[in-house]
C-alpha cells in the first residue's frame, strides 16, 4: 500500500475533478454564499482572502463587493480553473496564489476580510489555520467560516463522518459549533453571529464529483442501510443515498490591535 501525506492526497483527490467543482451546484448556490456576499457587502475598498477555494465560488461572489479578492487554495488545477472561469465572467479583480492554510504567504494585517467555506475539514491542522487566518487579517477585520458541522449526538455524528471519510479519504473531520466557537476563540477571534442551515446531499453527484470507488461506495450505501433509526432519521437518508446534514457559517471578528 502506497503511503501518502495529507497534502498529496487532498490535491490528489480534488486537482483532477476541479472543473466538476466549478459546476457543482451545492457548491455553486446557497443562502450561505448570499449570506458571504453581505458579510463583505459595503466595503469597495476591502481586500478579501478566499482561503480554500476550491471551485472559486466565494471569490466569485465576493468580487462585485470589493476592491480584490485573492483566491487561494493548495490545488494548481482548482486555481487554473477559476481564473478561467473568472475570466470567462469578465470578472477582474481576482487574482490566485497557491499554497496550504496553515502556511499563508501573506504579510500580517493584509486583509479586510478573510473567508473559508467548505475547506476547513480537510484542514491537517485547523488551530494552524486559524491562527495564520487572524494574523493576515487587519485589526478590526472579519472572518466568516462555512462548513458542514458534526452533529452533537455522538452516534449520529460517528456515522457522518464516516460517510465522509468513505467518500473522500482527504477527509480530516467536521467539527461541531461549539468546538468551532472554541477553536476560533483559542486563536484569538471574537466570535459573533452563528447560522445554522441543513444541506441536502444528492448522493449521485456527491459521489461522482469525487470519483469514489465503488467499492467505498458499496460500503457507503451498507452503512446507511445498518444504520439505526435515529441516525438514519437525523440524516435523513433517502432509497437513492441522498442525506442531509448540518452546515454553518459563523462569523468573527479580529478587534486587538
Amino acid at each position: 500500500m502506497t503511503a501518502h501525506n495529507h497534502k498529496d492526497l487532498v490535491v490528489a483527490q480534488f486537482g483532477p475533478q476541479a472543473a466538476a467543482y466549478v459546476t457543482s451546484q451545492v457548491h455553486a448556490h446557497g443562502e450561505d454564499l448570499q449570506q458571504l456576499a453581505a458579510f463583505v457587502a459595503g466595503h469597495p475598498t476591502a481586500r478579501a482572502l478566499d482561503m480554500g477555494c476550491g471551485g472559486g465560488h466565494v471569490s466569485f461572489n465576493l468580487a462585485p463587493h470589493v476592491a480584490e479578492v485573492v483566491a487561494y487554495d493548495m490545488s494548481i488545477e482548482m486555481l487554473v480553473v477559476v481564473a478561467q472561469t473568472a475570466s470567462e465572467r469578465g470578472i477582474r479583480n481576482i487574482v490566485t496564489r497557491q499554497g496550504v492554510a496553515e502556511q499563508l504567504p501573506f504579510p500580517d494585517a493584509s486583509f479586510d476580510f478573510v473567508i473559508s467555506r467548505y475547506s476547513a475539514h480537510h484542514w491537517h491542522d485547523v488551530a494552524a489555520g486559524l491562527a495564520e487566518a487572524r494574523r493576515v487579517l487587519k485589526p478590526g477585520g472579519r472572518a466568516a467560516v462555512a462548513d458542514v458541522v458534526a452533529p452533537l449526538n455522538p452516534m449520529v455524528d460517528t456515522h457522518l463522518q464516516s460517510l465522509e471519510l468513505l467518500r473522500d479519504t482527504s477527509h480530516v473531520r467536521d467539527y461541531s459549533p461549539d468546538e468551532w466557537r472554541q477553536k476560533l476563540t483559542d486563536a484569538g477571534f471574537v466570535v459573533g453571529q452563528v447560522t445554522m442551515r441543513r444541506l441536502h446531499i444528492d448522493f449521485a453527484s456527491w459521489i461522482a464529483r469525487m470519483r469514489t470507488p465503488d467499492l467505498y461506495v458499496q460500503a457507503i450505501r451498507a452503512l446507511q442501510a445498518g444504520a439505526p433509526r435515529e441516525v438514519a432519521d437525523y440524516l435523513e437518508f433517502e432509497p437513492d443515498g441522498s442525506f442531509t446534514m448540518d452546515s454553518m457559517v459563523i462569523e468573527a471578528g479580529n478587534v486587538s490591535s
